[in-house]
């Protein structure tokens, strides 16, 4: 194995570095930046971890067929967007919304915190990013907010979300002594993510003022999100518990929208960075550019990276747009078949019979790095049972439908037929979007398979003590989501490490394993993936490090409250930690 000495730890730490100051400081776009520390990654397994170039050939093939898994949900979302977008339904949808509440907080945290709860309790790897930023956009917050805002607003669920995949996955390899209280461990550790999420949202929104008027809102809901989870849990099922609690804080928002704080507009915000001093939609001379996160105006910053869409101009027929119903369709569409495929094991499983699967070889380095032969079922790609396929079947419905009701020749005759081709806007977006997925993928899966990620995990934890070491336990398992785009492979990565050190150390397992799985959910918010998908979504590919920019603060201090909360809770004895 590799020594964990300053030597290994640094050169492994060498790509993270490039990658995070050419994406955060020098603003590279996110395909330029995956190439440099894709590069770095290489020239670091080969010239010191000894990976030779049979085992950098099988790393890097494995991380493009990662990639292609994640390009099956990205260009099928670029579709599911313009789809909709071509028939007007984002501006239907937000003129239909507004009809609820004028409250432009309130709309603002329903979609991108507790709505894209929801969706990531039913559908996750990614799909929440992409069906909440454009509905974001749609009602006026700006395109890097429309990506950073469910970014925050869904990590929470990540480890309980899409029926307890990422727990599930822990659970299976891990012996825990106490299943119970472990899982009720993390459901502490991610009700404080949940509550920062939206605290932080409307902080995005509108300061300290949209703050102090959010705050009840704010209580309310993640009692709801928070404690329904524990209740899950503890009385039902971990696997369904952030279903049960998602579900519960939807139907809340009714009641909550009825009350007079919220069913007017805000008073006293004054301040409002995250939103567009103006929607445009169809109907004017020319475009109107999408306004930046800083304010600017950004000329070359489009919906969709393409001329005269379905949202590029001043209103001007809003009698003609469709009913909230159609609007939501494709979303309902998707929704149902996420929770029907998930649930009903019976069509999950018989679709999940159509798989793609490729055989890769077992792996060993100089080192003595083995990483094991992937040609099982599991590794594969479930064609039909896979959100990528949710995604083409609900924009297929929405055609079918908004096309016989005549909303596309209605948008042609609009804009006078100056429109751009499907196809070109399609893939103009995704080239670029898909050379960054392969960059960060390749990336991740060479240091992998060298053994530099493992040395980073095992290097921060060789400096901790038993009373320290829960505050290292979440930052490993965002180190993992960031490095993997995932919780649950984070939970695959480095489940086995935290336990094992959990133990040498004699602290509280329950606690280090609920620190991994919630540092894992915490850390997907700044996952590559997910980041590109969002900017996918909105149109702005290329930006993805202020994405990041924005993200990553929040990311560094919940991970370092709840690593404080762990310490708290190993030293007085919390829930059974010992």
């Amino acid at each position: 194995m590799p020594p964990i000495d300053p030597v290994f730890w640094g050169a492994a730490a060498i790509p993270l570095i490039l990658l995070m100051v050419t994406l955060v400081v020098f603003r590279w776009a996110a395909h330029e930046a995956a190439s440099v520390g894709m590069f770095a990654a290489i020239l670091v397994a080969f010239g010191l971890y000894q990976l030779d170039l049979t085992g950098l050939a099988v790393a890097s093939a494995v991380g493009i067929w990662e990639a292609v898994a994640i390009l099956y949900i990205i260009i099928p979302a670029l579709i599911f967007y313009h789809v909709i977008d071509r028939a007007r339904g984002f501006d239907a949808l937000r003129e239909q919304i507004k009809s609820f509440t004028s409250n432009e907080l309130f709309l603002v945290l329903a979609a991108g915190w507790v709505f894209v709860s929801f969706m990531q309790s039913i559908s996750g790897f990614g799909t929440p990013i992409v069906v909440v930023a454009p509905i974001l956009l749609a009602l006026g917050v700006k395109p890097v907010y429309a990506v950073v805002i469910p970014l925050i607003g869904h990590a929470w669920a990540n480890t309980f979300g899409t029926l307890g995949v990422a727990w599930v996955t822990l659970e299976g390899i891990v012996e825990m002594q106490n299943v119970l209280l472990t899982a009720l461990s993390a459901g502490v550790l991610l009700w404080i993510a949940n509550i920062s999420a939206g605290l932080t949202i409307a902080y995005i929104y509108g300061r300290r003022e949209a703050v102090s008027y959010a705050l009840p809102f704010v209580v309310v809901i993640s009692l709801v999100h928070g404690g329904g989870q524990l209740l899950g849990i503890y009385f039902w099922e971990p696997a369904f518990a952030n279903f049960f609690a998602a579900t519960l804080a939807l139907l809340t928002l009714a009641p909550l929208s009825k009350l007079s704080r919220y069913a007017a507009p805000a008073d006293g915000i004054e301040s409002r960075p995250a939103m567009q001093d103006e929607i445009t939609t169809l109907g004017a001379s020319s475009p109107s550019p999408a306004v930046a996160d800083g304010g600017e105006t950004q000329s070359d910053v489009r919906t969709d990276g393409g001329t005269a869409t379905a949202s590029d101009a001043a209103h001007a027929v809003d009698d003609d747009l469709m009913s909230l119903k159609l609007a939501a369709l494709p979303f309902g569409v998707l929704a149902v078949i996420a929770f029907l495929t998930a649930v009903v094991e019976p069509v999950g499983e018989a679709l999940g019979t159509v798989e793609l699967v490729l055989p890769f070889p077992a792996v060993e380095t100089g080192l003595g790095v083995e990483t094991g032969a992937l040609s099982a079922a599991g590794d594969g790609i479930a064609l039909l049972n896979y959100p990528g396929a949710f995604l083409l079947v609900s924009a297929l419905v929405a055609y079918l439908v908004y096309r016989q009701a005549g909303y596309y020749e209605q948008t042609r005759e609009l804009i006078d037929g100056e429109q751009e081709g499907f196809l070109e806007v399609v893939l103009r977006t995704a080239i670029p979007a898909s050379i960054a997925v392969v960059g960060f993928l390749v990336m991740a899966l060479v240091m992998d398979y060298s053994g530099q990620t493992s040395v980073l995990a095992q290097g921060l934890a060789t400096v901790a003590t038993s009373e320290t070491y829960g505050f290292l336990s979440p930052i490993i398992g965002a180190l993992g989501a960031f490095m993997t785009s995932s919780n649950t492979a984070s939970n695959i990565l480095f489940g086995g490490l935290q336990l094992e050190t959990a133990l040498a150390l004699g602290t509280s397992e329950s606690w280090i394993l609920a620190g991994q799985t919630a540092g894992g959910a915490i850390g997907n918010a700044i996952s590559p993936a997910n980041v590109i998908l969002g900017t996918t979504a909105v149109g702005i590919v290329g930006r993805e490090g202020d994405v990041l920019r924005k993200v990553i603060p929040w990311v560094a201090v919940v991970c370092a409250i709840v690593g404080v909360v762990i310490v708290v809770a190993t030293l007085v004895g919390f829930l059974g930690a010992i």
